[in-house]
């Protein structure tokens, strides 16, 4: 891939680092490519790296012993993955899988700790990206034990519009089989919830496109 550092630079790892240590970065970042539905790696795997999406998207998830799935996180370009054995035990805590045809680049342990050693700016870089991953971890603990699926809903599209910047339409970044295994919820209640919203004048459904009619309601709803 032609200039690693363009694409580190625009990563929530690596924003804000100066140039010398960009390159630096990109020189230990291997390049690596994932087809729909491969598996990244499997909860309990012994970890030697960490990755970090490129393009396309990942879904990092728990698999219960029935079976059942739930998603932690759906990840897309410039968000790292597979990143807490880096740093405290051995093996990964979770499975990813790419949902699409996606890359990713990987960063070997030994070579980024060696970096984190010699350069202070990049161990705050990944404080921060940790931080702002346990605060999306503790929205989504009070969302699923606090509130009802339609608060959840009306959470995840308020922030959806937060990150595509734009307030009167969103776009599903994945199926709504798996947004409702995110929203810890039915496929079935989540077509009812989002009919009941459609009914309500809130949002308007056209496939993954959702029109956002009423943003004021909706953050009340969230609320509840």
């Amino acid at each position: 891939m032609e200039n690693k550092e363009k694409v580190l630079a625009a990563s929530v790892l690596c924003k804000g680092l100066s140039e010398m240590l960009l390159q630096q970065v990109a020189a230990i970042a291997q390049e690596r490519h994932f087809r729909r539905g491969e598996v990244i790696f499997l909860e309990g795997n012994t970890s030697s790296g960490f990755y970090m999406v490129v393009a396309g998207q990942v879904k990092v998830f728990k698999m219960a012993l029935d079976g059942r799935e739930q998603i932690l996180y759906v990840l897309g370009p410039g968000e790292p993955f597979g990143i807490v054995p880096v740093f405290h035990g051995q093996h990964f805590p979770a499975s990813a899988i790419s949902l699409g045809d996606s890359t990713a680049f990987f960063f070997p342990k030994q070579e980024f700790i060696a970096l984190i050693t010699a350069h202070p700016d990049l161990a705050l870089a990944i404080i921060a990206a940790l931080a702002r991953r346990l605060r999306r971890f503790a929205d989504k603990i009070e969302s699923l034990s606090l509130k009802e699926v339609p608060a959840r809903l009306a959470s995840h599209l308020l922030y959806l519009a937060r990150i595509q910047a734009r307030m009167d339409q969103v776009t599903l970044d994945i199926p709504k089989k798996q947004l409702a295994n995110l929203l810890g919820t039915s496929a079935e209640t989540l077509s009812r919830i989002f009919a009941e919203m459609s009914a309500a004048g809130l949002i308007q459904v056209k496939g993954r496109k959702i029109e956002l009619l009423n943003p004021e309601e909706l953050k009340n709803k969230a609320k509840r």
